[in-house]
């Protein structure tokens, strides 16, 4: 892959308005993200229409901020990658007109880019850096999967969740356990000071073959448990039941996906990849020698756009400037195809 070009990347997929600008030969130069985290918790979730127009009101300025903040113009930039989906339509819409109409007036080379694709390709911007092939667990608030990677362009998905992402299941119950949006965060401080061993929870299909993901039974299981008139420490006996299960199923098929591949490199992405108690259990598989692991760092297992500039710059070649706007709230990642040629 060649090493050339400056990409700026635009991430609009949910409630994270961000950019970023990666250069081939310089690396990361800046990345700029706003959350709208506190605009949403009073409903308890993200509003998609409030999202949408709370990007629009702020892209242009993050944009600038991002260039200013990396010492370049606008004219400097080869292309634009934006996040083209999945993700919340308006929201999606809002960054890839945007992106258009900035490689329009710059004559950039437009770069539609996948969500996933991006999570995936995020510990290619840490210094420790995986060979392809690997294996990648991606999970986050969508999401939940186990997939081949042998290139840019290259996934084979090995198992998924059959219906809560692990993400989502951390988020509900969150809101079982009484705690703000966003749950998941919560859930995991809250654990911090909970008694090992008052309340165990079933590791769920981790008792049969396969990769399969099951979660949303993990949080039937936590509203049985909780006593109407909970203490504090109850709760977080519970939240610590449920996130041992969580990160324990994770890791179980996890090391079940290296014995039945063979490959001896793991990539963990995507928001739940923060999670300390998760990366605890995958460092000790590391020190087991089951293989080598490597994380993005908590930043960048989130939204944001610096792996949209990375996963821009892996395609920029492939892609042309000016068209059409491409926003999908569905995209499945196997219609991904590789690069045409390496990255110009």
């Amino acid at each position: 892959m060649a090493s050339s070009g400056t990409i700026l990347g635009i991430e609009t997929s949910c409630d994270e308005t961000a950019a970023a600008v990666y250069d081939g030969e310089r690396g990361l130069l800046a990345h700029v993200l706003h959350s709208q985290a506190a605009m949403h918790a009073e409903y308890g979730g993200v509003v998609p229409e409030l999202a949408a127009r709370d990007h629009a009101g702020r892209i242009h300025a993050l944009v600038a901020e991002t260039l200013h903040a990396a010492g370049l113009e606008q004219q400097d930039i080869n292309g634009i990658a934006y996040t083209a989906g999945p993700g919340l339509i308006g929201a999606l819409l809002v960054g890839g007109a945007f992106a258009a109409g900035l490689a329009a007036a710059t004559g950039a080379r437009l770069i539609p880019v996948h969500h996933l694709e991006g999570h995936l390709l995020a510990p290619m911007l840490e210094a420790r850096k995986p060979e392809f092939p690997f294996l990648a667990l991606l999970v986050s608030g969508g999401h939940t999967m186990i997939a081949r990677v042998d290139g840019v362009g290259r996934y084979a998905i090995l198992g998924e969740t059959l219906d809560d992402a692990a993400g989502e299941a951390f988020d509900k119950t969150a809101k079982l356990l009484g705690l703000p949006y966003p749950g998941g965060p919560q859930l995991a401080k809250l654990a911090e000071s909970g008694k090992p061993g008052r309340f165990r929870f079933t590791r769920p299909m981790t008792d049969r073959p396969g990769l399969e993901f099951s979660f949303s039974g993990l949080k039937t299981a936590v509203l049985t448990a909780l006593p109407k008139d909970a203490d504090t420490q109850t709760r977080a006996d519970l939240a610590l039941a449920f996130e041992e299960a969580v990160t324990d199923t994770l890791a179980i098929k996890c090391s079940r996906a290296l014995r039945e591949t063979g490959l001896k490199r793991l990539v963990v992405a995507g928001g739940v990849g923060a999670n300390r108690r998760l990366r605890d259990k995958f460092a000790a598989m590391e020190q087991r020698g089951e293989a080598e692991m490597y994380f993005a760092r908590p930043e960048f297992c989130t939204d944001n756009a610096a792996m949209i500039a990375y996963a821009g710059w892996a395609r920029y070649s492939e892609a042309l400037a000016g068209g059409g706007i491409l926003a999908r709230a569905r995209w499945p990642l196997h219609e991904l195809t590789p690069p045409m040629t390496s990255a110009a």
